[in-house]
Parts: structure tokens; sequence; C-alpha cells
């Protein structure tokens, strides 16, 4: 098959060639337009014809160069639009390099072979997280599952012994709720998990999300003040239940010892909106933009239990639900995550 011969012109001739296109246009065109003003018209003032020759020139030059700057830069457009997506982790984008200019087509070919190679290490990343938290977790259980053995065994354990234990016991549940979080992660991130979409009442499991925690904010004495409508959602609802628990955990944890924690959820028109709020410091304006971030913890010196991954995975679910979430520190203090799913 023969190759579509490329144009071999580059932008600098291309523009050159525009420039002296666009004045002799309006040239041409502006001396037939005065030629056609004194032959068609009975005008009367006495206004030079170089006048009308450049007021005509300068109208008919800028729609020209709005029209030709259009076609010039709609490549660039093109080009920064697909460096969002990419940014926003769409590796699928493809430009054309087959067209318009030397320098556009080096680009969009260098721009392509960027996007595959980020996406070949996306896909190595990803294999790799899973593989690893695969082989991780077997030995993890075995360890949890002999810990507790330990424990309920028939020689009474010492002091100091129970303490080892239960510290064994503690760092392999958050060991393995990391592992959890990054398989499920991985998962979300593939789309591998099938999104077996069913109808449920939301506002029921957001209850059975608190109530699943209660063990937390018993021990901190925190109180809810929840106001929820009735609202009917189709959707994962094992994917949903994570996102709940996850930021009403995060509002138990970074609250105050008997605070408070508001959960609002309403339905508005073809949209649900959720709130939640709590008493805690709030997050700081360097750290906002980062919060959904994997593996980011505001709290550098990781005095809160937690992995850096819980916020990560609420936002990919939610974006694989088609919704939206964000954060806002509160006047009076504390934060408000938001999630805006479609009804």
């Amino acid at each position: 098959m023969k190759r579509k011969k490329q144009p071999r012109f580059t932008m600098q001739v291309f523009f050159i060639g525009i420039v002296v296109f666009e004045m002799a246009c309006t040239i041409g065109i502006s001396y037939g337009l005065v030629w056609m003003l004194h032959r068609w018209t009975d005008f009367s003032y006495d206004i030079p014809d170089i006048v009308w020759l450049l007021v005509f020139s300068l109208l008919l030059g800028c729609a020209l160069s709005s029209a030709m700057g259009k076609r010039f830069f709609e490549p660039i457009a093109r080009l920064r639009e697909s460096m969002r997506q990419v940014a926003e982790g769409d590796f699928s984008v493809q430009l054309d390099d087959s067209k318009c200019f030397k320098e556009i087509r080096q680009i969009n070919a260098d721009f392509n072979r960027m996007v595959k190679e980020l996406e070949a290490t996306e896909i190595l990343q990803t294999d790799f997280v899973s593989n690893v938290s695969h082989e991780f977790k077997t030995p993890i259980n075995a360890i949890e599952g002999y810990a507790t053995l330990l424990q309920g065994g028939e020689q009474p354990l010492t002091k100091e012994q129970t303490e080892c234990v239960e510290e064994i016991l503690d760092n392999t549940r958050r060991l393995s709720s990391l592992i959890g979080n990054m398989l499920l992660l991985s998962k979300v991130d593939n789309q591998s998990i099938q999104m077996q979409r069913t109808k449920y009442q939301l506002d029921e499991q957001i209850r059975e999300a608190i109530l699943s925690l209660e063990r937390r904010w018993t021990e901190k004495k925190t109180e809810f003040d929840a106001d929820m409508d009735a609202v009917e959602y189709t959707g994962n609802e094992k994917l949903m239940f994570h996102v709940w628990s996850n930021l009403i955990e995060n509002a138990i944890k970074f609250g105050p010892y008997a605070g408070l924690i508001r959960i609002r959820l309403k339905k508005e028109l073809d949209r649900i909106v959720f709130q939640i709020e709590d008493e805690g410091p709030g997050i700081e304006e360097n750290a906002k933009k980062h919060i959904f971030d994997r593996f980011y913890q505001s709290d550098s010196s990781h005095k809160e239990e937690g992995n850096g991954l819980g916020l990560a995975l609420v936002k990919q679910i939610v974006h694989l639900e088609n919704g939206e979430i964000y954060v806002e520190n509160r006047p009076e203090g504390g934060s408000c995550f938001t999630v805006v799913l479609r009804a």
C-alpha cells in the first residue's frame, strides 16, 4: 500500500504565505469596494479614497486573521485538550500525526509516543502492585491467625506477652487493610470489578456504614446529627458502602473527643448530594490539592492511623459512578466533604 504523501512545508513558510495572501486579499478587495462605492452610490462626503482603503483593509484584515488564526491554532488547542486528558489519567488519547505542518506532526508523534510509554508504565506499576499485594496477603493472614491462637491458648500469657501479641495483631490488621485497599484500588483502576448496578436505599446504606463503625465513635464519644432524605440509588452497592464508611471513619478519626459529625443527604432535581462535616482541625490549603492523591497523608508525622489510600480509593469509586467529590474547610473549623452523584 502506497503511503500518502505528507505536506512538507513548515509553520514558518505557512505563516509567511498566510500574511502575503491576507495582504493581497485585503488590498484587492478594498480597492474593489472603494470602486463600487464611487460607481454605484452617490456619496457626497469628501473623504479621501485612501481613508476608505484603510478602513476596508482593517475590517477585512481582522475577519481574515480571525478565520486563518482559528485554523492555524486548532492543532495547538487539540494538543492542550489531550494533555489535560492525560493529566487526568486517560492514556488512550492519540493525536493525528499524518497531517498539518511538519512541526505539528513531530510534536503529535512525540506526544503519542509519550502517552504509550506512560500507559506501559502504568500497566507495569498496576500489575506489580497487584502481584505483590497477593503475595503479601497469605503470610500476613497466617501471622494474624497464629497471633490469635496465642491469645486464646490454654496457657495464660504474661502481661508483657499479651501486649506483644496485641501489638502484632494491630500491625498485621493495619497491613492487611493497606493490602486490601491496594488490591481494590488496582481493580477499580483497571475496571476489572464487575459493575453490578442494583437499586437500593442510599440513606439506609449510610446508616449501616455508621453502625459498622460503632466501636470507633463509641470510644471517642462522637455524636451524629444526620438529616437524610429517603433516596433510591442505582449503583455498585459494595463499592459505595466503602465510600461512606471511609468518609465517616475519617470524620471520627480527625474530629475532637466528644465532637459532632453532621451528615446531610439531599436529592436535588437530577443529582444526589451527600455532605459530611466534622469539627476537626480542617485541611491546610497546600494539602487540599493532594488530599485525594495515593499514599498522601496530611499528617506527615503519621501519628494518626492510616495509609493514605482511603481517599484516593473513594475518589476513584465516585468517578467510576460518574460522580464528583471535593472538600472544603468550614469557617467555624473542621472540614466538609461533598459527594455529588447522578440521580
